[in-house]
């Protein structure tokens, strides 16, 4: 090979590596670049999801907006904030107060038991009941179920007092009736499916939006304040006091049977 053409060669050599030498820079810078791309993403996205739990955890969930929210009492109620609530014949001489909390599952057993009983009792005029919703399970378990429930019962009352009991009824039933531990309550779907089982709120569109609204929620709240602050030395449901007087079984259990019921409520008739 001449020497001319050594040196051609040589040259074009040269520039090749140049070249591929430059591709390999602007590869190397382009990666370069996607990395500090993708950083400042995930910096971005890490900044903007911990902005968002922040927001989130210091956003107040619906119950305590519902603390602020204007009361609405439900219609059939009577007494401060509308937290008297009254079933039965009105002339009956004598009133039961029955404490329950809709996720209890003593109170869901008592209702299957002895719920026909008491309600063939108001029918009779023997005596009428005050109801008081409690909603302590949703603290202990924890939950939201009990105050769901409650506002729902609310928005039955507000139809009316049989409404109310034949809902009462159908949300204690086994067959609706959760385990204390499975928050099924919380459902406003799972609350208007139990609903459907009352010809009176069944398809009931006002009912329906009273419960998807969370229109008795703020009303759910304060009975619930009625319970917690009750001067009757009831601390657990079900309870009855009957004219101021404690009811219970044989060594102050709770009155689980329909015999032991109505020796209970026949002997606070009595006055003994």
């Amino acid at each position: 090979m001449s020497a001319r053409k050594s040196q051609a060669a040589g040259s074009a050599a040269r520039d090749r590596f140049r070249a591929e030498r430059e591709r390999q820079a602007k590869k190397d810078k382009f990666k370069r670049q996607l990395i500090v791309a993708a950083s400042t993403v995930g910096v971005l996205a890490a900044a903007i999801g911990a902005a968002f739990l922040i927001s989130h955890a210091n956003k107040p969930d619906a119950w305590d907006a519902a603390k602020k929210a204007k009361l609405v009492q439900p219609s059939n109620t009577t007494g401060k904030d509308g937290t008297t609530v009254i079933l039965g014949k009105a002339d009956a001489k004598h009133t039961l107060k029955i404490y329950e909390d809709a996720r209890c599952p003593i109170c869901a057993q008592f209702e299957q038991t002895v719920g026909p009983t008491v309600e063939n009792d108001l029918k009779n005029g023997k005596y009428k009941v005050e109801f008081i919703g409690a909603t302590f399970v949703d603290r202990t378990v924890p939950g939201e179920g009990s105050r769901n429930a409650l506002s729902a019962l609310g928005a039955a009352l507000n139809v009316s007092p049989d409404a109310f009991l034949a809902y009462k009824h159908e949300l204690y039933s086994a067959k609706y009736h959760p385990a204390e531990t499975d928050d099924k309550f919380k459902s406003d779907k799972y609350l208007i499916e139990v609903a459907d089982q009352v010809p009176a709120l069944k398809n009931n569109a006002s009912f329906q939006k009273a419960v998807e609204d969370g229109t008795y929620d703020r009303w759910a709240l304060e009975m619930s304040k009625k319970f917690d602050n009750n001067k009757d030395g009831v601390d657990g449901t079900p309870s009855f006091v009957m004219d101021g007087k404690k009811l219970t079984g044989a060594n102050g259990s709770v009155l689980m049977t329909v015999k032991d019921y109505n020796a209970a409520i026949d002997q606070a008739l009595a006055g003994t």
